[in-house]
């Protein structure tokens, strides 16, 4: 990769997608607004979490790994295909077979030749009430990654990753420019009413406080639609409120909480670099003094 080449601009699309049950249709529509999103100057495009399927996790039920496949099945070749046809960076995530009994919940980065140059594996996996994920997915093992692309390096983390404030520092001192944050989130239809607001604001606000702290673009894209797994559940209805925001925290583009969308924002590196030379925060660490940060209490 020569830096000598990286642009100073260019331009991200964060696909808000409403997903179906037939999977053949969500590939499909994807590839349809990869291509949209390329026509209108995306360089780097990046798919909502698992978007191959509805959000399967609402339910334990051992059929569902069927869903799975190996880094270089079905979905990873469409999108490589997408990707070269298209001359976009893509950042794909998929249910991932590694073996027999061992599944990820994983992004693939490809290039705009179609190549694979990197995979992330989830690392925080969640257990709460419609998101059993630790019953599908084992914890990440490859740690927090940033991929060289001819935009610069970027990272990628998934969903309840973006919580965990460690999470975004160790991608950021890779060297990521921006940290995509593949998702499914949404409300459980009861709860809305008396707890919705709350939970979207916290959500926008822990990951603008990440651009802050870190000096980076932040980029989350979420589903939309209600998905139920079956008639006696409630089910999850997805918030979408896609969006990017600058090294500042202040939201770039915003989609809508209930609407399919191609979300376009633009990435200055000018800008970062005049951030954080303001904002030294990087600089200004105590890492001689933050051994006890791997301890899970300071007893």
């Amino acid at each position: 990769m020569n830096k000598n080449n990286i642009p100073k601009k260019y331009k991200v699309a964060l696909l808000q997608i409403k997903l179906t049950k037939s999977e053949d249709e969500n590939i499909n529509k994807a590839v349809t607004m990869i291509k949209e999103a390329a026509e209108k100057g995306a360089n780097i495009v990046c798919l909502p979490e698992l978007f191959k399927t509805e959000y399967f996790c609402q339910i334990e039920d051992v059929k569902l790994f069927n869903y799975a496949e190996p880094i270089n099945g079905k979905t990873v070749q469409i999108m490589s295909k997408t990707a070269k046809d298209n001359n976009v960076v893509l950042i794909v995530p998929i249910f991932e077979k590694r073996g027999e009994g061992v599944y990820h919940n994983t992004t693939v980065i490809i290039d705009e030749k179609g190549n694979t140059i990197g995979i992330y594996r989830k690392m925080h996996i969640p257990d709460d009430p419609a998101y059993y994920e630790k019953f599908y997915f084992t914890p990440g093992d490859l740690g927090f990654k940033s991929f060289d692309t001819n935009y610069g390096k970027i990272g990628t983390l998934i969903c309840w990753d973006q919580w965990f404030p460690e999470a975004a520092r160790l991608t950021a001192l890779q060297g990521a420019n921006i940290i995509f944050y593949p998702t499914a989130i949404g409300w459980h239809p009861k709860e809305k009413d008396r707890y919705g607001k709350a939970q979207l604001d916290s959500w926008i606000t822990i990951q603008r406080s990440h651009a802050i702290a870190n000096g980076v673009y932040v980029a989350a894209v979420n589903r939309v639609g209600l998905e139920k797994r079956n008639e006696k559940s409630d089910g999850i209805q997805f918030w979408g409120n896609s969006f990017l925001a600058s090294p500042q925290g202040v939201i770039i583009a915003q989609a809508s909480q209930d609407k399919e969308e191609i979300l376009i924002g633009e990435i200055n590196i000018d800008h970062l670099e005049n951030v954080r030379r303001n904002w030294p925060f990087l600089r200004d660490r105590r890492i001689d003094a933050y051994s006890d940060i791997t301890k899970r209490l300071i007893d």
